[in-house]
């Protein structure tokens, strides 16, 4: 199981090395995946010849996890400068967004006449964007100057007149500045050109989508037979027996299904071009590596941005609810072990997680006691699984839902501030649940810097807020332990 998992991890980790930084170092991909890598594989290695009951010397855990973050970003760094002018600020904003950077890279900005510069400058009306600067780099022209309307009338307006002047030459960004003065990048548009028919057909590929599903189907359809307790090495040697893993695998792939389409509805309606949800199919541990949408257009707005990161959670959470409650209800007391795990579905300990605790109460009542573990029907992991999707989503952090939440909240700045603070909040809790602690580890490598829309200046209403916060207590009440004075209440 230490094998599979440090498998399951090295290839998270790889994929995402390889999506955030591979464009922005010219450091190799591999050597960045092994230095994030080498706790976990000490790790293992000292739990492979000495065996899990002796723990790993302190030093082994707390100098890779110092020295390893270090040399990350040292490596790092120093792929980064032999780029030429990857330092500047404007190009730092195709990067984040890989659509625009990577055909930017091959459509160089078209140099502006000085009749077209008057043009430009034009585009900015005194009363709307006072026009101080124009600064022309490799793949960005940047227009500085000071906002006298409000950010989403400035970026209406400017962004119509570029568009009359210039058609669709350009994307415009409206970002803010580290000086609290917001910015418009004009950034080389070759997405008109694919965004025909036949290209968004070829985007969707539902072939591919079914495909992958029916593979994730039986993937999760085998691992659900081991937890209903019938035992097999690579088959089930009756396929009748198959049946009993359906309960696990269509509730898992029900809860996964719908947290995707929630994104990928909610990008429709916006007219942000998406893949349709692909799964990951895994023959082992749970089934399934989760699953997963691409957009490939900007994101207009961080109202936009806000409605398409809450839709997946939302809309998974809510069916994950009735699920986990039907499951939680058809699933047996046992006696609580003296070891017990977050991931023990055999004997769970519900005071792992307030909300946990509260559905178990409120599904199993009175044969629910403080000497009580859980062993949980099928149903019900696939629900307790969905309720650890959602909080890991939520997670405040970098290209999470939590990360896009919380930026289209407080602005880019403030984002990258709270997801600094929830990755080393998370580091603690994994020291009273180990079970964390991986994920606490890959966080810590997550960029901290999210996507931005073309309009990332405007902020959101307040009931777009309040939802918000809503989310992250959510989160909380996930992810928190049960305090011992509310399980005196509950009487568990």
């Amino acid at each position: 199981m230490n094998f599979w998992f440090l498998l399951l991890l090295g290839l998270l980790t790889y994929l995402m090395v390889q999506r955030s930084v591979a464009q922005i170092t010219k450091t190799p991909v591999w050597l960045l995946w092994l230095v994030l890598m080498t706790p976990a594989l000490l790790w293992t290695t000292w739990t492979m010849i000495y065996g899990e009951k002796q723990p790993p010397p302190r030093a082994l855990m707390i100098w890779p996890l110092i020295v390893c973050p270090l040399l990350y970003w040292l490596l790092f760094q120093w792929g980064r400068r032999s780029l030429k002018g990857t330092q500047t600020e404007p190009q730092k904003i195709p990067e984040s967004q890989p659509d625009i950077h990577n055909t930017a890279e091959s459509a160089p900005v078209r140099p502006i006449e000085p009749t077209e510069e008057t043009q430009l400058r034009n585009c900015f009306p005194w009363s709307v964007y006072y026009i101080q600067d124009i600064e022309y780099r490799p793949q960005a022209v940047v227009c500085r100057g000071q906002l006298r309307t409000t950010p989403s009338n400035a970026y209406q307006r400017i962004k119509a007149n570029i568009e009359e002047q210039f058609g669709e030459r350009f994307l415009i960004i409206f970002q803010e500045g580290f000086n609290g003065k917001p910015f418009f990048v004009l950034v080389p548009n070759t997405q008109v050109a694919k965004a025909n028919t036949r290209t968004q057909e070829k985007i969707t590929r539902p072939g591919l989508a079914l495909i992958l599903l029916a593979v994730t189907l039986l993937t999760t359809t085998l691992v659900g037979v081991k937890f209903a307790g019938v035992n097999f090495t690579i088959f089930p040697s009756n396929p009748a027996e198959l049946l009993k893993g359906l309960p696990y695998a269509l509730a898992l792939i029900t809860v996964l299904g719908i947290h995707e389409f929630g994104h990928y509805l909610t990008a429709r309606y916006y007219k942000i071009r998406s893949t349709l949800p692909y799964f990951i199919p895994m023959p082992l541990f749970l089934g399934t590596f989760g699953a997963f949408i691409q957009m490939r257009s900007p994101i207009p707005n961080r109202k936009a941005l806000f409605d398409v990161s809450i839709a997946g959670p939302i809309a998974g959470f809510i069916i994950t609810l009735p699920l986990l409650l039907w499951g939680l209800a058809h699933s047996q007391i046992v006696p609580l072990p003296e070891k017990t795990g977050f991931l023990n579905t055999n004997a769970l300990n519900p005071k792992y997680s307030i909300l946990m605790a509260l559905l178990s109460k409120l599904a199993l009542g009175s044969e629910l006691t403080s000497k009580s573990a859980i062993d949980m029907h099928p149903v019900a992991v696939a629900g307790f699984l969905g309720l650890i999707v959602t909080a890991l989503n939520l997670m405040p952090v970098g290209q999470l839902d939590g990360g896009h939440i919380v930026h289209a909240m407080f602005g880019q700045r403030t984002a990258v501030i709270i997801g600094q603070i929830s990755r080393l909040l998370l580091l603690l809790l994994s020291l009273m649940q180990p079970e964390y602690f991986p994920w606490a580890i890959i966080l810590l490598f997550l960029p901290l810097i999210d996507e931005p829309a073309l309009n990332d200046v405007t902020e959101l209403d307040h009931r777009r807020d309040i939802g918000g916060l809503l989310a992250m207590a959510l989160l909380i009440i996930i992810v928190l332990p049960l305090p011992q004075v509310f399980a005196s209440l509950l009487h568990i």
